[in-house]
């Protein structure tokens, strides 16, 4: 049996970042992108109108006031998109909106709030400085700026950039297949009601979403029964996908053949068993050189190695470098005992109160108790050495949901 951070650095330092693909903006966002961005042209590539109002030249206006105002000649009024076709001299003004190419003779632009129309002049009520509410070419991104690092990823306003670019396209890293297989011959499937001895198999169903919800694509298979030659064709199958995950068989009972069955056909079996609770059986390998994680049967104790476990590795794979879930300290709301050597993962609510974060557990902790997931917005973490936190004490947090804080 090994710690959790050895089996941590065996899986991650096993990892390989995916190949990149080229997609639709659109279909970029969330993603790693593969390239560095630069700018093909100064954004923006004139100067333009900040607001809605008066080109002017800011030395026909020094003085002016509300009960002063300076008159000025309205040579033209210029939209968005369009262009100017005077320049403006002493005394005269252009009618401007916002994003509108400035005229020459221009410095300055003011407001139409602060001025009041009279016919074929401008009454201009405040003076202004030169370059009042001029938006100048560059001030957003210069030509040949790096404005997105490979690396990066892409938010909305990446997005938004790209396509002001002009980029249509971009490289990211690629989505890994991910095989789910449940195993076991006391599952039956989501919509067959469960006869004494049975249950319904929810470990492929979390496992899909939790794949879905760090870029992965789920690709199911039906259960496999506890039996080798099956367990041997369901796992040949399944190599074609960037990665495996079957939860259940990896214990020590007479039927939990999937360790075996991994180091008979795998080219790799790196470990089984970690000193984690939930989740001690737990086994890492590869066939043919995909990985394969062999995750407990348990609900709690699967969600909870996927956790830990895959859910860095296949962000990794995507290009990530933030792969792990936010840490913080909170205060335990209740005394809390446990074994010496395993470390644990307490499902846990964890909420600010009075100017510090507090983490109560969701209740029992039992790895088949599912709804300890569902409450969970956290887990508390306790080392192995630890075997008992009483009320009040610090304990370290493990944020599964940011924004329920």
């Amino acid at each position: 049996m090994i710690s959790v951070e050895e089996a941590f650095s065996t899986i991650l330092g096993s990892c390989r970042t995916l190949g990149l693909e080229k997609v639709d903006i659109l279909e970029a966002c969330g993603r790693v992108i593969g390239e560095d961005v630069f700018a093909p042209r100064d954004i923006p590539f004139a100067a333009n109108s900040a607001m809605d109002g008066y080109a002017v030249r800011s030395a026909d206006i020094q003085g002016a006031h509300a009960l002063g105002p300076v008159e000025l000649r309205v040579i033209e009024t210029v939209a968005a998109g369009s262009l100017p076709q005077k320049t403006v001299k002493a005394g005269q003004a252009v009618r401007i909106m916002t994003g509108a190419v400035l005229p020459r003779g221009a410095d300055a632009v003011v407001r139409r709030e602060d001025t009041e129309e009279k016919g074929r002049t401008v009454l201009i009520k405040v003076a202004a400085p030169g370059g009042l509410d001029i938006r100048f070419p560059g001030e957003d991104v210069r030509q040949g700026e790096r404005v997105i690092a490979a690396g990066e990823a892409l938010r909305p306003g990446h997005i938004g950039m790209l396509a002001a670019l002009g980029r249509a396209f971009v490289p990211v890293y690629g989505r890994p297949r991910v095989a789910i297989l449940s195993t076991g011959d006391e599952l039956v499937d989501i919509e067959t009601e469960p006869t004494p001895g049975k249950i319904v198999n929810s470990n492929s169903y979390s496992l899909a979403a939790q794949v879905s919800a760090c870029g992965g694509v789920p690709q199911m298979s039906a259960i496999v029964r506890d039996k080798k030659e099956e367990l041997v064709g369901a796992f040949t199958t399944a190599r074609r996908a960037d990665v495996i995950l079957s939860s259940g068989g990896v214990s020590m009972g007479d039927y939990d053949f999937v360790k075996d069955v991994m180091g008979d056909i795998g080219n790799a079996m790196h470990f089984w068993q970690v000193a984690m609770r939930p989740g001690k059986p737990l086994a890492f390998g590869s066939i043919d050189g995909t990985p394969l994680f062999g995750l407990p049967g348990n609900p709690v104790s699967v969600m909870v190695s996927f956790e830990q476990f895959v859910r860095p590795y296949l962000l990794k794979m995507q290009g990530y470098t933030r792969i792990l879930r936010p840490a913080l300290t909170a205060v335990s709301a209740q005394e809390i005992k446990k074994g010496k050597g395993v470390k644990n993962f307490l499902r846990a609510v964890v909420e600010k109160e009075e100017g510090r974060y507090v983490a109560r557990l969701t209740g029992e902790q039992g790895s088949g108790i599912l709804k300890s997931m569902v409450t969970a917005n956290a887990f508390i973490v306790l080392a192995e050495d630890v075997t008992r936190v009483t009320k009040g004490a610090d304990v370290t947090v493990q944020i599964l949901d940011p924004t329920s804080l």
